[in-house]
């Protein structure tokens, strides 16, 4: 029997109304405990999605017995950092600096780093909850935004959401890649702040020697230690690679024509890599000059149109072949559609740990447009920023 959008999510929220609830609902019913500093790790229950489950969830108006997967219940101790206690075990700091301040954190535990806009604070905001919320000790965890510009209500809105997230704010001059940005087929790709990755270790103190970098358009529902205890060995960036991808098409005729470029690959299998989900080797970065070597083709494509992806392809000349290969299951990537049209996508099949929405289609902007894609519906949990009657809304 043929059933309505509408109809469907509302039998949807009826058989498991859980996925709807607001995140902080599901984590007073959960019973608060500390992870000790220093003492045994506590192992979490396996927190990564199938692809099935999820289609599964998409799928399940007739479930017969709905139970919540354990990846879509919060840590307890998230409520902690949402709602803390009169005596909380956290610093409570909020931490402002500007590029290259020293950190009065020691580099003990997991450093994320994230760009802050305004345009995408709705995702940042979704992405630091879900990571937080599926991390077995969400306390270890220190945040380092990259923001274009000082704006005091961003940085109030997220000492008010998380009031003793471990976080702080550093200044991207804007200044340092306008000479070097090339226009790119999709008006987002061409923002200064999209470059910052490829000065994080001109950015970050230099006590954090490893970062994951993460961009704002995704959700994690795994425990985040798993994927910052990669071993890199002696590579800079550990990232899935899709070597099944059509390499050649992330590069100009332009570029491939020319003898001397094509050398680029030279010695190396080249496979394309997303950089929205990176984890990177700081001072091996520093030392090997990275940011440089970025930078030489930022300058070959201003003369030279070879490529028209923005910031990742000079990343694939410089890094392609030769980073660490890490499980797919760490990026299902392209939930955004692609760069000019963003249509819905299908997961693709295996194991989830992180849903990453990049492409031109974003969950909270077809949420609100009333044309959601059926994936958007992992990511509304998330969102602190729309209720659920609104969600529910036709």
């Amino acid at each position: 029997m043929a059933v309505s959008g509408v109809r469907k999510k509302r039998e949807f929220q009826e058989i498991h109304p859980w996925l709807f609830l607001k995140p902080l609902d599901n984590v007073r019913r959960g019973q608060a405990w500390i992870c000790k500093h220093g003492g045994h790790h506590v192992p979490s229950a396996p927190n990564s999605l199938s692809s099935s489950k999820v289609d599964g969830l998409l799928e399940l108006l007739y479930a017969p017995t709905p139970r919540p997967p354990v990846s879509l219940l919060p840590s307890p101790l998230l409520y902690l950092l949402l709602r803390p206690p009169r005596t909380s075990p956290f610093s409570g700091k909020l931490l402002l600096s500007e590029m290259g301040t020293p950190a009065d954190r020691d580099a003990d535990g997991i450093h994320v780093s994230m760009t802050l806009d305004a345009n995408y604070l709705r995702g940042t905001m979704a992405a630091v909850l879900s990571i937080l919320q599926h991390s077995t000790c969400p306390e270890n965890l220190s945040f380092h935004f990259l923001s274009a510009q000082h704006v005091p209500e961003i940085v109030s809105t997220i000492q008010a959401t998380f009031p003793y997230l471990n976080f702080r704010v550093y200044r991207f001059d804007s200044n340092r890649v306008r000479g070097k940005i090339s226009k790119s087929i999709r008006r987002a790709l061409d923002q200064p702040l999209n470059y910052a990755r490829i000065y994080l270790a001109d950015i970050l103190p230099a006590n954090v020697r490893r970062v994951i970098y993460l961009d704002s358009d995704l959700v994690m529902v795994d425990d985040i230690s798993n994927l910052w205890g990669v071993d890199l060995g002696d590579k800079v960036v550990a990232a899935p690679e899709y070597c099944h991808a059509n390499f050649t098409k992330y590069f100009t005729d332009e570029f491939w024509s020319s003898a001397e470029m094509a050398k680029t690959f030279k010695g190396r299998s080249p496979c394309y890599f997303n950089t929205g989900v990176m984890v990177v080797d700081v001072d091996r970065w520093r030392k090997g000059g990275y940011t440089q070597k970025v930078e030489e083709w930022m300058a070959v494509q201003k003369q030279n149109r070879i490529y028209d992806l923005g910031s990742l392809p000079p990343f694939l000349l410089v890094l392609a072949g030769n980073i660490k290969a890490v499980d797919h299951r760490w990026n299902q990537h392209g939930l955004g559609g692609d760069n000019l049209e963003g249509k819905c996508r299908n997961l693709h099949p295996g194991p989830i740990s992180l849903l990453h929405w990049s492409g031109k289609g974003k969950p909270w902007l077809r949420l609100d447009s009333r044309k959601p894609c059926a994936v958007d519906h992992l990511w509304a949990p998330y969102d602190l920023y729309r209720s659920s009657r609104v969600s529910l809304e036709e």
